[in-house]
């Protein structure tokens, strides 16, 4: 009796023929299940010395370190953000050094269309409202004007006009009168200026360096971490690379959702006559919000100030709606807009996400806060991947001398 593929089983005596080529193919190609790396055991006198000695270290040098790392950070981000595309580039068979200098290139001419796409309008909006100052200055003097009225008729009497000078008034005469303060803070404005120059040029040299020996610093790093399972899946500074990317991904996005709907709204405002300036300089204010919104905890109450003074100056009632507005759009921003995009790129609880903000303004202000959210995505990865490969010797109560 033939079996399903039309030959006769080989009988008890014949010896078995040997599979066909083609079979042993498929044979060898056949799926293996994925083999998990052995586990490094941790032992008990690592984690009760030098675990907490490690940790103290870091933190000292962190402390002494300051500036000098915060720029090292700075510069190590960038090349991870960059990173993938010199890779990209690299694969077509370019050098490396050229392909970093491609992709540097690429990126400052892509940094500079875009500017040249909002600087039209944005000087345009600029350019008029500079125009409408005077007509602006001269509004808001009449309403101080009246305001003083109203008060002192009701008997309050704050001297927001004093001998036919309105307090705008006032305050540009102070301003003449401390022009030597203003030009010695100008000399000091030059000096930071000089120093922020020299610290991105440091950046900008040190990052290249990273993206030049990327590949021997990815190696380094991989010889000091647990080994892998061979796959990008379980590859640590490809982890760490995906991190930082995904992170500055919703950033980019988050910024840009919130300053589309601020200029929409305000315009919106325009054309409703709520906020008629509105109209005008939507483009120009949407930018800046959306700018502002890189900065941590400040950013949304420095985009806001703008459109604020300006209805100030114009109808002070204005300014309670766009108050108002503006207070909606953080109710949006916190309820709405950040989970959906965070949520799916940091992947950590918000609790930690502010205690990481916390923490960076405290060593570092600003620019600490900054730096805290792809600190801790980074950090974030490397504790997932030592938590798959590492395993801490247990301890045992029994055998234990002090117990």
């Amino acid at each position: 009796m033939t079996g399903a593929s039309g030959k006769a089983p080989a009988s008890a005596g014949e010896r078995a023929e040997p599979p066909a080529e083609h079979e042993r193919e498929l044979t060898d190609q056949a799926p293996e299940a994925p083999v998990e790396p052995v586990r490094v055991i941790v032992p008990r006198w690592v984690q009760l010395v030098l675990l907490p000695l490690a940790l103290l270290a870091l933190w000292a040098l962190a402390k002494a370190a300051g500036k000098v790392l915060v720029i090292f950070i700075i510069a190590a981000l960038i090349a991870l953000i960059l990173n993938p595309a010199v890779a990209f580039v690299h694969r077509a068979r370019v050098p490396r050094g050229l392909a970093v200098l491609a992709v540097y290139l690429a990126f400052f001419l892509a940094l500079t269309g875009i500017g040249f796409l909002l600087a039209n309008p944005i000087s345009n909006q600029v350019r008029t409202f500079t125009h409408n100052l005077p007509d602006i200055v001269n509004e808001a003097n009449k309403t101080i004007a009246t305001l003083q009225t109203e008060l002192d008729h009701h008997g309050i009497h704050l001297k927001l006009v004093n001998q036919g000078k309105t307090a705008l008034q006032s305050i540009e005469g102070k301003v003449a009168k401390e022009a030597s303060k203003l030009a010695s803070f100008g000399g000091a404005l030059a000096t930071e200026a000089a120093s922020a120059i020299f610290d991105l040029v440091l950046v900008f040299v040190l990052s290249v360096y990273m993206l030049v020996y990327g590949q021997h610093i990815g190696a380094l790093v991989r010889r000091l971490m647990p080994d892998g399972d061979g796959s990008k899946a379980d590859d640590y500074p490809h982890l760490v690379q995906r991190a930082v990317s995904r992170y500055v991904g919703g950033q980019l996005l988050f910024s840009t959702v919130m300053g589309a709907s601020a200029g929409i709204a305000l315009y919106i405002f325009g054309v409703l006559g709520i906020f008629p300036d509105g109209r005008t300089y939507a483009v120009a204010f949407g930018v800046f919000y959306g700018t502002m919104e890189l900065v941590p905890y400040v950013g949304p109450i420095l985009g806001a100030i703008p459109p604020v003074l300006v209805a100030l100056f114009t109808k002070p009632i204005t300014a309670v709606w766009l108050v108002l507005l503006f207070i909606g759009l953080q109710q949006l921003e916190g309820h709405v807009v950040a989970p959906q995009i965070f949520g799916h790129t940091l992947r950590i609880n918000p609790l930690l996400v502010i205690l990481a903000l916390l923490l960076g303004l405290q060593f570092d202000g600003i620019f600490g806060a900054l730096l805290a959210l792809p600190i801790l995505a980074v950090l974030r990865e490397t504790a997932v991947y030592l938590s798959r490969h590492l395993t801490l010797e247990t301890w045992d109560r029994s055998q234990s001398p002090l117990l």
